[in-house]
C-alpha cells in the first residue's frame, strides 16, 4: 500500500468510522438527486432508509455540511437555473422542480440567486449568442 492509500484510510477511519452510516448517507443523498421534483420530507427519507430521522439529519449533516432540506433547496435551484438557461417559462420551471407556488419559487429564487427568475433567464438569454439575433426562415412571407 503506498503512502497515498494509507493516508487515505487514516483520514477515512477518522471522518468516516462507519460505512453503514456512510452508506446510508450516500443513498439520501442520490434518493434526493434522483427525486428532486418530488415532495421529499425527512420523515419519508426516514422511513425508506429504516432509520431515525434525526440520526439521519445528524448524518448528512456530519458528512455533508448541509440539513437535507437545504440540499434538496441548492439542488432545485441548479436544475431550474438550467432549465431557465434552456428557455423554459418560469411558471413551468417552478412546477417542474417541484415547488407548489409560484409566488414561493420565486422569493427563493431572489433570495438565494440575487435576480428573480425572469431576470435571471433574460440576463442568461442575452448571453447566449444564439438568442442574439432573430433568425428568419428566408421562405417566410411578411404578409
Amino acid at each position: 500500500m503506498t503512502h497515498y492509500e494509507t493516508e487515505i484510510q487514516r483520514i477515512k477511519k477518522i471522518c468516516y468510522s462507519n460505512d453503514k452510516q456512510l452508506k446510508t448517507v450516500i443513498a439520501m443523498r442520490s434518493f434526493i438527486d434522483s427525486n428532486f421534483e418530488k415532495e421529499i420530507n425527512l420523515q419519508f427519507l426516514s422511513h425508506t432508509l429504516f432509520t431515525s430521522k434525526y440520526h439521519l439529519l445528524r448524518l448528512f449533516k456530519r458528512y455533508y455540511g448541509l440539513t437535507p432540506k437545504q440540499y434538496l433547496t441548492l439542488r432545485r435551484l441548479e436544475k431550474s437555473k438550467e432549465y431557465l438557461k434552456q428557455g423554459m417559462r418560469v411558471s413551468d420551471v417552478c412546477y417542474t422542480v417541484g415547488y407548489q407556488t409560484h409566488s414561493s419559487f420565486c422569493t427563493l429564487f431572489k433570495t438565494k440567486i440575487g435576480l428573480t427568475p425572469t431576470e435571471f433567464q433574460k440576463e442568461q438569454l442575452s448571453q447566449n449568442p444564439l438568442h442574439q439575433y432573430s433568425i428568419t426562415c428566408p421562405y417566410e412571407s411578411n404578409q
